[in-house]
C-alpha cells in the first residue's frame, strides 16, 4: 500500500519537501519522544500529547486502562497524529522569510488494543528503553498487575508522511546587498545532568544514567 494519499499530501511544497520512505518516516519517530494525538467527539476536537515508541510499521502509546482517553482511541474512530522535531531557527533578513528547519510526521489511522500480554509487555520495555535507555533491566521488574492495570494501543504507519525542512533563508533579489545578519541557530533539545530526588540522592548514579 503506498503512503501517498490526499490526507498525506502536503498542500505546500510536497514535490520538494515531502517524503514517504520507511527511512524518513521511522528515522524521525525514531527519534521523537512526545507526539499529539488529535480525534473528534461530539464535534468537539480534542488533542492529546503522548509518549510513544515505534516497533517495525506501529507506533504504540499506553495509558491506564481506566482512562477516558483510552476508551476513544480503542473504539474504531480515526485519529491523527502528529510529531514534529524542530532543529534549526531559520534566521533571514526579513521576518518574512524566517523560517524553521524541521523534521516532522503526520499519520492518519485507527487505534488497535493490544491484549497479547507479551506483546503489551514488549511495547512497554521498547518504550521504556527509548525514553531512558538502558534502564530496563535496572529497574524493578514490571508486574503482571501492572501490565494489567496499563493498556497498549498500536496505530499503523500506512498511511504517513513526513516532511522535512533543511537548508538556508531565502532572500528576494533586492535584499542581498542589506547589512543584515542570516544563517541558522541551532534549538535542538539536549539531555543533561540528572537531578535525583530525596531517595535517588542516597544512591550513586548508575552508568545508565550518565550523560
Amino acid at each position: 500500500m503506498s503512503r501517498k494519499t490526499k490526507r498525506t499530501t502536503p498542500s505546500r511544497m510536497a514535490n520538494q519537501r515531502a517524503h514517504y520512505s520507511d527511512e524518513n518516516i521511522y528515522e524521525i519517530l525514531d527519534e521523537a519522544l512526545f507526539c499529539t494525538i488529535s480525534y473528534a467527539e461530539d464535534n468537539q476536537p480534542f488533542s492529546i500529547p503522548q509518549s510513544f515508541v515505534r516497533i517495525d510499521n506501529y507506533i504504540y502509546l499506553h495509558a491506564s486502562v481506566g482512562s477516558h482517553f483510552v476508551r476513544k482511541l480503542t473504539d474504531g474512530r480515526p485519529v491523527c497524529i502528529t510529531v514534529m522535531l524542530a532543529d534549526e531557527l531559520v534566521v533571514a533578513k526579513t521576518a518574512f522569510h524566517h523560517s524553521v528547519n524541521y523534521r516532522s510526521v503526520v499519520i492518519f489511522a485507527k487505534g488497535e488494543e493490544i491484549n497479547d500480554i507479551e506483546k503489551k509487555y514488549e511495547a512497554f520495555k521498547v518504550l521504556t528503553e527509548k525514553m531512558v535507555p538502558g534502564s530496563w533491566d535496572y529497574l524493578k521488574p514490571m508486574s503482571q498487575s501492572e501490565v494489567n492495570k496499563t493498556t497498549a494501543i498500536r496505530f499503523s504507519l500506512d498511511e504517513a508522511s513526513a516532511k522535512i525542512r533543511r537548508g538556508a533563508p531565502s532572500h528576494e533579489e533586492d535584499e542581498m546587498d542589506l547589512p543584515i545578519w542570516t544563517g541558522l541557530i541551532p534549538i535542538k533539545p539536549l539531555r543533561h545532568q540528572p537531578l535525583p530526588d530525596e531517595h535517588g540522592a542516597k544512591i550513586p548514579l548508575p552508568d545508565h544514567l550518565k550523560y
